[in-house]
């Protein structure tokens, strides 16, 4: 069995009074998802979510490690891929789809995110995250 890790984050960000969240579609599979992406060697979760975030979107994160949720599946035979997510709040605006692996990314109303997301398991970490940012001030 391979094992696989990656590491992202539920990004948000406060416009006009609401909470939006960043989705990104991959341009190989074609599903709405977080920014995330492979642990490099050395790395902390925390590192790489911000570097994955960074590279994908172009948006500066500060990451809040008082949420994090993991996923598990299997994405091929043989292989069991586990995702750490954070929270993260952007601190940056200028948003840029990395043009080799996103082909679109949307700024959604945090309560509209799961019509977008392609995944249960995505869903599931995306209604956590409105629970947990509903708590902070």
């Amino acid at each position: 069995m391979n094992y696989e890790k990656s590491c992202g984050a539920v990004v948000y960000r406060k416009f006009h009074g609401n909470t939006e969240i960043l989705l990104i579609r991959h341009i190989k599979s074609g599903y709405w998802s977080f920014p995330k992406g492979h642990v490099e060697k050395g790395e902390t979760e925390i590192e790489t979510a911000i570097r994955e975030i960074k590279e994908e979107t172009n948006i500066d994160v500060l990451i809040d490690d008082g949420f994090r949720e993991t996923v598990t599946f299997s994405p091929r035979r043989d292989t069991s891929k586990t995702v750490v997510y954070f929270v993260g709040k952007a601190i940056s605006r200028d948003a840029k789809p990395q043009i080799d692996e996103i082909s679109d990314m949307r700024w959604t109303e945090i309560g509209q995110a799961a019509s977008y997301l392609t995944y249960e398991n995505d869903r599931i970490v995306a209604n956590k995250a409105k629970a947990f940012i509903a708590l902070m001030k």
